[in-house]
């Protein structure tokens, strides 16, 4: 499917950005407070709505050079500043995993060609950065032999500390398959980079390097929802969940509009 590029239409929901705004306010002073003043929009992603609760993408903060892409097994929004995702979007159930658990991985790791040459991560940027390519919708997820290897875009990776991406960040991966196996129904899932003030970037293309990771789970059948945040660094634990609520406050995005 062509790229999408992110649409900048401003929110008619003016309660949800007092919301925000609300949640900002309350942590004034705290790290990963979204600016109460910020502008946010709705992204659209009308070739692949399926990837997303009630059909409805996410609200992020309004950011240049988003675009929305869609895949045979997720969606991602995409970032040409950092180079890497802002969000994966995926919708997980039994059936989609057991289809994938005969099909082998490709590891042919590629460039994202529908994204501007200015705006993507090349091959090249992560060799000897001392960073792993980091899967935001890893591959043991994909549930058919093209959705497996398109997996391997540049545009689903960010640079991951080796001992997290090899640790924790497969526990949490795993877990997170667990839970879909045992679900009634449909499990959405959103993964994706947080980034310092002033990150670290490798390679000529200067791909940012997070400083933490993060893992929404929503099962729309019950109702629960949960969040892992990850700091990327070499660590085998992993880390407490952190509520839906106090995601959105660090992230500034709303994953499952209301």
């Amino acid at each position: 499917m062509a790229a999408r590029t992110s649409a900048t239409r401003p929110l008619k929901q003016p309660w949800l950005l007092l919301t925000l705004a609300f949640f900002a306010l309350q942590a004034a002073g705290q790290a990963f407070a979204p600016s109460p003043i910020a502008e946010h929009v709705a992204t659209e992603f009308s070739q692949c709505k399926h990837f997303f609760p009630a059909g409805l993408p996410p609200i992020v903060p309004k950011a240049p050079l988003q675009r929305e892409l869609c895949f045979n097994g997720f969606a991602v929004l995409h970032s040409g500043q950092t180079k890497t995702p802002v969000f994966v979007a995926e919708h997980l159930d039994r059936a989609v995993l057991q289809q994938g658990r005969n099909i082998q991985r490709s590891d042919h790791f590629y460039a994202e060609a529908r994204l501007p040459s200015d705006e993507r991560a090349e091959v090249g940027d992560y060799r000897n950065s001392g960073y792993s390519r980091g899967h935001m919708a890893p591959a043991g997820d994909m549930g058919s032999v093209e959705g497996k290897a398109q997996s391997f875009s540049l545009a689903n990776m960010a640079p991951q500390d080796v001992e997290l991406n090899n640790g924790a960040w497969n526990d949490i991966e795993q877990a997170t398959r667990k839970y879909v196996q045992r679900a009634q129904g449909g499990v959405y899932v959103f993964t994706g980079p947080v980034y310092s003030s002033a990150p670290q970037t490798i390679g000529r293309s200067g791909v940012h390097v997070p400083q933490f990771f993060y893992k929404l789970v929503y099962d729309p059948s019950t109702g629960r929802s949960w969040a892992h945040w990850q700091p990327n660094e070499p660590r085998r634990k992993v880390s407490a969940p952190i509520s839906y609520e106090e995601l959105v406050r660090r992230t500034g995005i709303e994953f499952v509009p209301r």
